[in-house]
């Protein structure tokens, strides 16, 4: 069955494919099928710049697990980084 979750987000970045960098400007986040990783149920990432078309995405399949060790990750990182005084928003 079909979650229908998700959600996208306007985002800063960039991303690499087969030729080459190109410029991020969304992140599309949901909790469905996945289109390759062999579980029912993953959560997607997909970083996208829609105004480049198809070719300008980078998708990430992830099980429950690795997502939120993922998000766990990230997290430290960044309090880590703004303990240390290297982000300035």
């Amino acid at each position: 069955m079909c979650t229908m979750i998700a959600t996208q987000i306007p985002i800063t970045g960039s991303g690499k494919k087969q030729d080459g960098w190109f410029v991020l400007r969304e992140a599309n986040v949901s909790y469905d099928h996945p289109f390759h990783a062999p579980n029912e149920h993953t959560l997607n990432l997909d970083f996208v710049n829609e105004a480049l078309g198809p070719g300008a995405r980078v998708a990430v399949e992830l099980d429950v697990a690795s997502a939120r060790a993922l998000v766990e990750a990230i997290t430290a990182v960044l309090a880590k980084a703004d303990t240390g005084g290297y982000i300035v928003d």
